[in-house]
């Protein structure tokens, strides 16, 4: 059988076949790399690692991770640990379980060059990860630029002022109720074996796995975003603002 990295070297364009043969590969490779023990489930879904498949992740940030790891997680860099057919592969097929249906192989050819910031955008960089805030950073719940945890999922759309900041819905949080309590959730899935949610009530977000039946959701919460970022002021805002329009793409 031929390897993956002499279906590359043959690819020039690559052929649809040829693509499908890598992210072939790529599944096999995840299969017995990440969806084992305390990490990400099989094709994708949620385990003790989050949920990879329709997160809407793009090529590009598939091969940062995968490449660099997260700081401060259990996503460990895995540029040493898989060969590079292995690691072009693992890329790919991430990419098809977040829709891309014809990922480009040579995602990993090119290392990522580090934009410059200066000035108010360089500060927001530092205030978006300032270790001195705890779990009150906005990194504890995002990921930007390859630093910060993606508990949300990434950001597509920059508020345009401070207060549209603070005043921004929460759309996508729901109330559990379960054992008695209830929590505003994240929900990442829902499946028979049960649902998989982040639990809000505290920073950092809990990850919780619930038997099924055992948690009921609503849609809506009290819970708000304005209350995660209440660890900064307005001139800080500002700045951590100015960083994202700088490193995220339109």
């Amino acid at each position: 059988m031929k390897s993956v990295l002499a279906i590359l070297a043959l690819a020039a364009p690559c052929g649809a076949q040829n693509v499908a043969d890598v992210v072939k590969q790529g599944e096999q490779v995840f299969a017995k790399t990440c969806a084992t023990g305390y990490c990400h489930g099989v094709k994708g879904t949620s385990s003790g690692a989050p949920r990879l498949a329709g997160r809407g992740f793009d090529q590009a940030y598939i091969a940062t991770v995968v490449r660099s790891g997260v700081p401060d997680t259990g996503m460990a860099s895995f540029a040493t640990r898989l060969s590079r057919p292995e690691l072009i592969a693992v890329v790919a097929y991430v990419a098809t379980l977040n829709g891309i249906t014809n990922p480009t192989l040579g995602a990993l050819e090119a290392e990522p060059t580090a934009r410059a910031l200066t000035g108010e955008a360089a500060r927001g960089a530092d205030l978006f990860k300032e270790a001195v805030r705890g779990f009150g950073r906005c990194s504890t719940c995002h990921e930007v630029a390859g630093f910060g945890i993606p508990v949300a999922a990434p950001i597509a759309k920059i508020p345009a002022s401070v207060a549209a900041l603070k005043a921004q819905m929460t759309p996508n949080v729901k109330t559990a109720a379960m054992d008695g309590e209830s929590m505003p959730a994240l929900v990442l899935s829902e499946s028979k074996q049960g649902p998989v949610f982040y639990d809000l009530t505290s920073a950092p977000p809990v990850q919780r796995n619930a038997l099924p039946g055992a948690a009921k959701f609503t849609n809506g919460s009290e819970w708000r975003h304005a209350s995660a970022i209440a660890a900064y002021n307005d001139a800080e805002l500002s700045a951590i603002l100015a960083y994202l329009r700088a490193v995220i793409k339109p």
